[in-house]
């Protein structure tokens, strides 16, 4: 009888793994293009954009000596204003435009002490050129658009069918990005 139990176990937990395997490669197979992206924050945590596929996704390239920093904190401020409703805030530092020299760790410091960033912040990659990191390769092929420079934005709308380029004088906050987003976030709770 033990026996017999422990087969039944066994072909329980094999059909389980298999079943749970399937699961996730339909759950891969139905995130593609824009989102099929593996990032990795400042501090080396994995995140997966498949997860924020239907969400409005505000992504920004940084730097921390820039004229255009002090940006931080409006990103900041929609972030914890909009994050409960469904937007997400993505930060990428580059040293593509000679103003982020820092490592990791030190862009992580400033971010923390000077602007109290709590939205994710990815490790520090390029966003121009032939060694853009993949997401930022995407953005410039679906807007047609590079980022001029520091704090130029890209708005995904949920599904990734619509993406917005915005120069980096346009304020995170304005007019023209929250008129392009707001409609997507859920109401308050």
């Amino acid at each position: 009888m033990k026996r017999f139990l422990n087969t039944i176990y066994c072909t329980f937990a094999t059909v389980s793994v298999a079943l749970l395997g399937v699961t996730q490669v339909n759950a891969a197979a139905s995130c593609d293009g824009i989102y099929n992206q593996q990032l990795t924050t400042l501090q080396g945590t994995k995140v997966n954009l498949c997860d924020y596929q239907t969400k409005p996704i505000l992504v920004v390239n940084t730097a921390s000596k820039c004229g255009f920093t002090p940006q931080f904190e409006a990103l900041e401020g929609m972030y914890s204003q909009y994050k409960d409703q469904g937007l997400l805030v993505i930060g990428f530092p580059s040293n593509d435009f000679k103003q982020e020299p820092g490592d990791n760790k030190q862009i992580g410091d400033f971010c923390k002490l000077t602007y109290a960033v709590k939205f994710p912040m990815m490790a520090k990659s390029s966003v121009t050129g032939p060694s853009a990191n993949p997401l930022y390769q995407q953005l410039i092929a679906k807007t047609g658009q590079s980022p001029q420079w520091n704090f130029y934005k890209y708005l995904i709308l949920p599904g990734g069918k619509e993406v917005f380029a915005y120069e980096s004088t346009v304020q995170p906050d304005s007019k023209e990005i929250m008129g392009k987003m707001k409609p997507y976030l859920k109401a308050s709770q």
